[in-house]
């Protein structure tokens, strides 16, 4: 089935998040201590804490560092407790925008991300107002020009839910969260390796944004990328690539 382009999207996203490694480090380490806190310090057992250690050594974080924060976060060392708050609100065109926070002072963390919807056009609101448009799930994206067929024949026969292929040629890959890892091996060991891999709020429904709401858009999830004690962003905005 065809579906919107995210290719832009997505590689602007990630030019930022490498302009941007220190930051990218801290919201690591916070999944770390978190991940490690919550499902212990055997990687073995602790899926969300593998996902985390990927994402962290994809960021090229050294081993020795990687270690250090598992070890504080499971009380082998003292650390900060960071609480987990997901905001939601709505964006330029009414677009659905959710905000994954870790803080540890959610009086500020609250001022910071509504302040930020205020300034760049957008609006908080309550608790469930926009998460019902988003699916929790697994998602890996091929760069355009990846052979279709083999991604959907490897992708389905080990338990992927869907395969999409977007406009611009990129091919999508969810599944359910349980079975992410199975299916991101599967594709890796047929050298078949994702442009982009993790678990996620996948949007149900995009909106398209073109001209001055594309750029708007944009200047608000920026603002929002760019406060510390954001962790992830999830919106059902296809922004047009000239506002990138």
């Amino acid at each position: 089935m065809a579906g919107h382009s995210k290719w832009a999207n997505i590689q602007h996203r990630k030019g930022r998040q490498d302009e941007k490694r220190g930051k990218i480090w801290t919201r690591i380490i916070r999944e770390i201590t978190v991940a490690a806190r919550a499902g212990g310090a055997d990687l073995g057992t602790n899926p969300r804490l593998r996902l985390a250690v990927e994402r962290a050594k994809a960021a090229n974080m050294p081993a020795d560092r990687i270690k250090y924060n598992i070890d504080k976060a499971s009380g082998t060392l003292e650390g900060v407790h960071y609480e987990e708050i997901r905001y939601e609100g709505y964006g330029i065109g009414g677009a659905a925008i959710l905000v994954d926070t870790m803080t540890d002072n959610k009086v500020r963390t609250v001022a910071e991300v509504r302040h930020a919807f205020a300034k760049f056009g957008g609006n908080m609101g309550a608790e469930g107002s926009v998460a019902f448009q988003f699916k929790h799930c697994g998602q890996l994206i091929f760069a355009p020009g990846t052979n279709e067929d083999k991604v959907m024949e490897v992708a389905l026969e080990t338990g992927a839910e869907d395969v999409i292929t977007d406009d611009d040629g990129a091919i999508e890959v969810l599944t359910a969260y349980p079975d992410f890892e199975a299916v991101k091996n599967a594709l890796e060991a047929v050298g078949l390796k994702p442009e982009m891999a993790d678990v996620t709020m996948r949007a149900e429904n995009p909106i398209e944004l073109t001209g001055d709401d594309a750029a708007r858009m944009q200047k608000l999830l920026d603002a929002l990328e760019d406060l510390d004690d954001v962790q992830e962003i999830y919106h059902n905005a296809e922004i047009d690539a000239e506002a990138l």
